[in-house]
């Protein structure tokens, strides 16, 4: 969602900052804005629409500075405008705030600074931020900021400036990202290590209600109760390269086109061949309490939460764990009973996402072992669970996510074999499984060779307004995501169903308007669908059908076919996402879509 980059060092701010907001864009943004300090002033420049809006703004003004703020706004509060983009001020223009996060009791504040005198010029819960704090400032700057913050309720991440202390940038976290970057000459501040400079080699990841004072020589870390705070440095890589769309038009065709190496990182020094087993350097320690767990909740928002609807059949057949999914958004309100023999696996490409750290802390405070799949080292989610495992795929820059979700579903059968082979799962089974997972991403990549087909199909079916999609078992949750990829970035209509649940209400759209994407290879359920589809058939609905190769009976129901290698049944659910992610892809292309940053979504959910 929103992001934040703050600087204070020795050079120019500005080329930092716009730079940051740059690399910050891929979370989804409406209005961006900056403010720098500069000679006992500062000033504001903000835009509604891009950063490219912003650089044009100030392409022929000078600024200068050492000290700066930036923000790249996702609207909770207030529509989309300049007077709701940030950085927000208090009254008198000398305290500069940018917030990610909702402050929850924002109205009560507010109408209390109005009857004092402040006028707010925005309509949002951030202006709230600097007000409170100009009304607190006799105490000092450090001290307004957490007699602020220790006031408003929900959740933070905030960089602030003040004119009258022109060496200082003070930066707080409650509930919202935020990380400290140093490099000899400089401290960067922001909401996602995505948005640093290479030359920063070291971070810091707050914790919730701390906060850091940085000057341009050192800096200090406490609690918003003034305790002092030690905190380790982090090495960190931050590469150019790796945002970088290496000749791709956008960056989610890269990224689809990096799924077989994302499968190939997500298994690397993984797989066990000679003894049939997976090999989980991050579940080594928690191992024999997993072995005691009877219960398995998965825990996930959007297409995570597909990811674990594949993985709950996977441990189902795997292991002797009872296994339920919920989306981590409804998960923590529910009356939950847990104990020592559950497990709560919280599936984050971000680490971040705020419905699913609420449910973590939740399931935590009431005894379960808690275990991360995350793909960003250092996140929220990664530090807060027992244990875990990384994706180690790289940056995801694509709004709509395409190989996090392909390294998720992968990752998840390498827990389940884990846990299986230390069971009941024999020799054989897990051979079999090891064998198949190192052949996916060789078929992954014959899939992408028919790229070119599927632009063509994406070319016959970009007017239609409404799809459905179906599919059984595994293929179910293959469906949803599907569905999701084709409305995230074509804002066509798309829903998914189990392809048995046809004639319980769905059949009824089916007409020659309404095309049907059907996930049929041949398994178990094989027949089944076929029966689905000809129901669609027969009542003049156009079939799109994944299948698997050398299938010839499918020709006979379907309209189109897309085929996919033969694989395990239980991986082809993997093989089949892909040519979904690419024809989802070419149809936006076709009908002229900001694919990377498709309207009013963020890659990552921060707030409630």
């Amino acid at each position: 969602m929103c992001g934040i980059i703050a600087y204070i060092g020795n050079r120019n701010c500005y080329p930092v900052l716009l730079r940051g907001l740059k690399r910050l864009e891929y979370r989804g943004y409406d209005s961006a804005g900056l403010s720098i300090l500069h000679r006992g002033k500062i000033k504001r420049h903000r835009v509604l629409g891009r950063v490219a809006d912003l650089e044009k703004k100030v392409a022929n003004r000078h600024i200068a500075g050492t000290l700066g703020i930036a923000h790249t706004r996702w609207a909770t509060h207030g529509k989309p405008s300049v007077r709701n983009a940030h950085p927000h001020t208090d009254g008198s223009s000398d305290i500069h705030v940018v917030h990610n996060g909702i402050i929850e009791n924002y109205m009560e504040y507010r109408r209390y600074l109005k009857a004092k005198g402040h006028r707010f010029s925005s309509m949002t819960d951030s202006e709230v931020i600097a007000h409170l704090i100009q009304e607190y400032i006799d105490l000092g700057f450090e001290q307004a900021v957490k007699k602020a913050l220790n006031e408003l309720e929900g959740a933070l991440g905030i960089a602030v400036l003040y004119r009258r202390e022109p060496n200082k940038l003070i930066v707080a976290r409650r509930g919202s990202p935020m990380i400290i970057g140093i490099s000899d000459n400089a401290f960067i501040a922001a909401s996602d290590t995505q948005a640093m400079n290479s030359d920063v080699d070291k971070v810091i990841y707050m914790q919730d209600n701390e906060l850091v004072v940085m000057d341009q020589e050192d800096y200090h870390i406490m609690t918003l109760e003034d305790r002092p705070v030690v905190r380790e440095l982090v090495p960190i890589t931050i590469q150019d390269q790796e945002v970088d769309k290496k000749g791709f038009k956008h960056h989610m065709l890269k990224e689809i086109f990096e799924q077989p190496e994302t499968v190939e990182n997500a298994m690397m020094g993984r797989l066990n061949v000679g003894e049939a087993v997976t090999k989980l350097g991050g579940l080594e320690e928690v191992l024999p309490r997993i072995m005691s767990c009877k219960r398995l909740h998965i825990i996930a928002c959007g297409t995570s939460y597909y990811a674990g609807l594949y993985g709950r059949h996977i441990f189902e057949k795997f292991t002797n764990l009872a296994v339920n999914v919920e989306l981590a958004s409804e998960f923590r309100y529910k009356h939950t009973h847990f104990d020592e023999q559950d497990i709560v696996l919280a599936i984050s490409q971000s680490g971040e996402t705020a419905d699913t750290i609420g449910a973590i802390r939740e399931a935590k405070r009431k005894g379960a072992l808690v275990l991360g799949l995350v793909n960003v080292v250092g996140s929220t989610i990664a530090r807060e669970t027992h244990a875990g495992v990384y994706n180690h795929a790289g940056p995801e820059i694509g709004v709509a996510s395409t190989k996090i979700f392909t390294s998720q579903c992968v990752i998840l059968v390498l827990m389940a074999l884990l846990i299986g082979r230390h069971s009941n799962l024999s020799y054989g089974e897990g051979s079999r499984v090891i064998k198949q997972l190192k052949n996916l991403p060789v078929k992954i990549r014959m899939i992408l060779r028919e790229n070119d087909a599927l632009r063509k199909l994406a070319e016959q079916y970009h007017r239609y307004r409404n799809f459905l999609y179906i599919g059984r078992l595994l293929n179910y949750p293959i469906a949803l995501e599907g569905a999701l990829k084709l409305k995230e970035i074509s804002y066509i209509h798309a829903e998914a169903y189990p392809a048995g649940e046809m004639k319980h209400g769905p059949i009824s759209l089916i007409d020659e308007q309404f095309p049907t994407m059907a996930i049929v290879p041949e398994d178990t359920s094989y027949e089944k669908t076929l029966s689905n589809i000809e129901e669609i058939r027969v009542r003049n609905g156009r079939v799109l059908a994944i299948a698997t190769e050398g299938d010839k009976l499918i020709k006979k129901y379907a309209t189109d076919i897309i085929y996919v290698p033969v694989s395990d049944e239980i991986l082809q659910p993997i093989l089949a996402v892909v040519p979904l992610q690419l024809f989802a892809y070419h149809i936006a292309d076709i009908k002229g879509r900001d694919i990377d940053k498709p309207r009013n979504l963020a890659k990552s959910v921060t707030v409630e």
